[in-house]
């Protein structure tokens, strides 16, 4: 099966060389999406940029030694920053605390609407209570916007494994939200 033509090619050669205006363009282009990634994986938004600009340094130091055509660069970015979630993800299982770290509210301002800021918190707290292949498989095709294939590829999985663990996760958040109704006026 032949890949398709990598549409960062010319941008990551162009980086590659050093270009100023390319590295300006691939930041522009890759970083709004590893904040989101990192973000959607974490539920913390100061982790989240570390995780983003680690991605982007490591990608710039890539480029002059990228291969085209064996790997299409925006998935092995996405694994980049999945690899930078898990170690994060990791060093927190090991460290035992008794106190719970403050976090900043970012939802919308009051005026902007409660409920919403309410259901967003229930959503991130849902996703985050999901085993993290099953939360990496949501965030990878629901809020990434990668196909199926393309995650699955990621993943280093089957198709059909894929489409399980997004079948358990897509059921588990169900059932963890299943008192939210769009447009319902209790919680």
């Amino acid at each position: 099966m032949a890949l398709t033509a990598d549409p960062d090619e010319d941008l990551v050669r162009r980086v590659g060389q050093g270009d100023p205006a390319a590295i300006q363009a691939l930041v522009a282009r890759k970083l709004p999406r590893m904040l989101s990634l990192a973000h959607r994986m974490l539920g913390d938004a100061a982790e989240a940029e570390d995780v983003a600009q680690e991605a982007m340094l490591r990608a710039w130091k890539q480029a002059p030694r990228w291969t085209p055509g064996q790997a299409r660069f925006d998935t092995w970015l996405h694994r980049v920053g999945l690899n930078l979630c898990y170690d994060r993800l990791r060093k927190r299982r090991e460290i035992a605390t008794d106190t719970l770290p403050e976090r900043v509210d970012e939802g919308p301002a009051p005026d902007r609407g409660l409920m919403a800021a309410a259901t967003g918190a229930r959503v991130e707290a849902a996703l985050a209570g999901l085993p993290d292949r099953q939360r990496e498989a949501i965030v990878l095709c629901h809020y990434q916007e990668l196909t199926n294939i393309e995650a699955a590829a990621l993943m280093t999985i089957s198709v059909d494994a894929l489409e399980s663990l997004l079948s358990r996760g897509r059921r588990a958040l169900r059932l963890a939200l299943a008192d939210i109704r769009p447009g319902a006026e209790g919680a």
